[in-house]
């Protein structure tokens, strides 16, 4: 077999999440939609990835902007029709370009039929398709089990006069998996999308699936502090990430082996040790549990590096690794490092070994938008207001050129646009040979030609308190030397017991490109290069 047809096009490529709200609005209501993204298709194939990830445009009340869903096989009519749908799909593939969706399998919204069934009475057919408990003797719920966006996570039905079970809001109550009629069903929606032709799945929250047996109650969480959520009160060891959701993940894992060329992408925020059982024995889960630790850990050079070799050693044998930087649950990469850094972590994050994902707006180095109380749409924001937690300041509109709202619309929006998007747009950054957009763009141009850098083997090198360096090889191929500066004073790197003579492919800044190394690089602070080695 030849190295080209050992690796699959989701290990090679690059993946783009796309907040269908904030993309493109075509339709000028003020929110995003289908024929929007349609229209950025040909920007998305000229910036260099290669599969788009959209979050849910399903049938939905948007409690929780479409993480509450009504149809699973239907589209919200705020995002387009089915035929939009069809025609999307049919363009990106025209383009090379794959289509994820976002799979809810968790839980559905209130308003779903098989939820109005459940609730309807204690010997509903579907009523076991949910999780529903008697209260304790005085009236209180079974457990103390918290909801992710407040409170406890027990709401009380009056009429058939017991609680059900909602890790989220109350109008998202939790699937019962351990029901196999359920399992089928939600199986048959995987099938309906594939059959259409999408390439895979983006499953939230795939760790929630199953819950403790015995709702055992959760302990009492010792590192929690004020200013968290009140969900982290508690570890939450009996609500989530239990034995039995392997066999749910298998399960899913052999709808996507029925077609060719699927990949399934899980949302996992547990320890490394836990996120990489996920890829199931002998590669029978999920082909890529999101790795979320450049989304977590602090930016500091000896953690990433330590983070990095760490996952690379807890990876199974053919478990292939994955990165992101931002998503819309977190704030943005530049509002957490700064924008100098904002470039070092580009560097990063499209050159370490694995699939890398991008949120939109992060290749022209957009930034949270401050969103005044009066205007937070997000629920865990309108829930948790005093902790500043909305997610609403990494979900603003894409910025696309100059005129009013950016392009995004010629409505009001749904959400306001940074204050800089005069500055920080597509239409100035593609002129701009020092734009974070150009550099993305080349970035992504190297990472397709060269295959060290899309599937090469990935060697840690030296890291200390501002660098981290690492070196990748394909057989065959040329290799590179990445020295990364996390931090904002100058460094010094000298070559210990190896050779780093070459030329900087590709770095944080245009004016060090075609700089020759000879075992010996200083960079100044917030600085990053990609050294061609010699042969």
């Amino acid at each position: 077999m030849q190295a080209a047809q050992q690796h699959l096009w989701w290990q090679e490529g690059v993946i783009y999440q796309i907040y269908p709200r904030s993309f493109q609005d075509s339709n000028q209501d003020g929110v995003g939609d289908l024929p929007g993204i349609i229209q950025r298709l040909d920007y998305l194939k000229w910036l260099g990835v290669d599969a788009i990830w959209i979050s849910p445009i399903f049938e939905s009340p948007m409690a929780d902007f479409g993480y509450d869903i009504s149809n699973y096989t239907g589209i919200h009519p705020l995002f387009g029709t089915m035929a939009d749908f069809d025609q999307l799909l049919q363009e990106a593939h025209a383009r090379g370009l794959r289509v994820l969706l976002d799979l809810v399998p968790n839980h559905t919204s209130d308003q779903h039929p098989w939820f109005l069934e459940s609730r309807s009475s204690r010997d509903n057919p579907k009523r076991d398709w949910y999780i529903w408990k008697d209260p304790l003797p005085d009236g209180s719920p079974p457990n103390n089990w918290l909801a992710m966006f407040g409170g406890t996570a027990w709401e009380w039905d009056e009429a058939t006069q017991q609680y059900y079970y909602h890790g989220f809001l109350k109008e998202q109550p939790d699937l019962n998996w351990r029901n196999p009629e359920v399992q089928a069903a939600m199986l048959d929606v995987m099938r309906f999308w594939f059959d259409k032709g999408i390439d895979g799945f983006r499953i939230d929250v795939i760790y929630h699936m199953i819950k403790d047996a015995n709702f055992r109650n959760n302990p009492a969480n010792p590192d929690y502090t004020p200013n968290q959520a009140t969900y982290n009160q508690l570890l939450p060891v009996y609500s989530t990430d239990q034995p039995e959701v392997h066999e749910i993940v298998q399960m899913m894992r052999q709808v996507a082996n029925e077609y060719e060329d699927r990949v399934l992408i899980g949302e996992i925020y547990l320890p490394i040790s836990k996120l990489v059982t996920y890829y199931g024995v002998d590669n029978s889960g999920v082909h890529l549990p999101f790795n979320f630790q450049l989304l977590t850990l602090p930016w500091e050079a000896l953690q990433v590096a330590s983070a990095i070799d760490e996952y690379e050693g807890a990876l199974p044998q053919d478990g292939w690794p994955n990165w992101v930087l931002g998503n819309h649950d977190q704030p943005r990469i530049i509002s957490r490092v700064g924008a100098a850094q904002a470039r070092v972590a580009a560097l990063l994050l499209l050159t370490l070994r694995g699939t890398p994902t991008i949120y939109y707006g992060e290749e022209i180095g957009m930034r949270d938008v401050p969103i005044p109380f009066e205007e937070v749409q997000d629920p865990q924001g309108l829930n948790m207001p005093d902790k500043n937690l909305s997610r609403d300041p990494a979900r603003t509109p894409m910025q696309w050129d100059t005129s009013e709202n950016a392009g995004f619309t010629t409505a009001k929006p749904w959400l306001r646009l940074g204050r800089s998007f005069h500055r920080e747009n597509v239409l100035v950054q593609q002129e701009d040979e020092y734009s974070m957009l150009t550099l993305y763009r080349r970035l992504l141009q190297l990472r397709k030609q060269e295959p060290a850098l899309a599937i090469g083997s990935y060697t840690p090198i030296y890291s200390d308190t501002q660098i981290v360096s690492y070196l990748r090889q394909a057989e065959g191929h040329d290799s590179f030397f990445i020295l990364l500066n996390l931090s904002h004073r100058p460094c010094y790197f000298k070559a210990r017991n190896m050779s780093i003579r070459g030329t900087v492919e590709a770095a944080t800044l245009p004016e060090l490109e075609g700089m020759e190394v000879n075992d010996t690089l200083n960079l100044a602070g917030d600085e990053g290069v990609i050294i061609r080695l010699k042969r």
